[in-house]
């Protein structure tokens, strides 16, 4: 994990402590999410993690805002309690309070779909085809059967795949 990461969270930490007067405990920090997601703040098991991913492509933004956002959730979680709305006034107040920073509730990252391997099937429709994701190609191999629903024929892999 980046030694900058840490340092960022530190940092806030740092921050909140000199502002509302009274120690937070450090919460543990993963640098294992992927997907969609910057970054989550688990309240309960006070846990940071963090999509490399995402860090890499974004570093100076995801310093500065993205840390932030994720620390002042468990900031405002241990000082309001599990009552309050993730993205409420609580939060708000964390954000632009003590970090001086606005209170976005989503990044505007480019998150790009990853590539995904369509399998093709067919029917006796002339023209028509079927794409497959490879967990319902995997279920046709096991035995599953799909039909389709015009001319009521078993759909049957063609050998093809496409790349979407």
């Amino acid at each position: 994990m980046p030694e900058s990461l840490y340092k960022r969270v530190e940092d806030c930490y740092q921050q909140a402590e000199a502002f509302f007067k009274c120690p937070f405990p450090r919460p543990e920090v993963s640098f294992k999410l992927r997907g969609q997601k910057a970054g989550v703040a688990h309240l309960s098991e006070n846990l940071l993690r963090f999509n490399p991913k995402l860090y890499s492509e974004n570093r100076e933004h995801f310093l500065k805002q993205t840390v932030a956002h994720e620390v002042a959730h468990l900031i405002a979680h241990h000082l309001f309690g599990g009552r309050i709305q993730p993205h409420g006034e609580e939060w708000q107040l964390i954000m632009r309070g003590v970090y001086e920073l606005p209170p976005d509730r989503c990044h505007t990252y480019d998150v790009g779909r990853r590539k995904v391997t369509r399998y093709l099937y067919l029917c006796q429709c002339p023209e028509e085809e079927f794409p497959f994701s490879a967990q319902r190609h995997t279920l046709v191999a096991k035995g599953r059967r799909y039909f389709c629903r015009r001319c009521r024929a078993t759909l049957v892999f063609s050998g093809e795949q496409r790349v979407e």
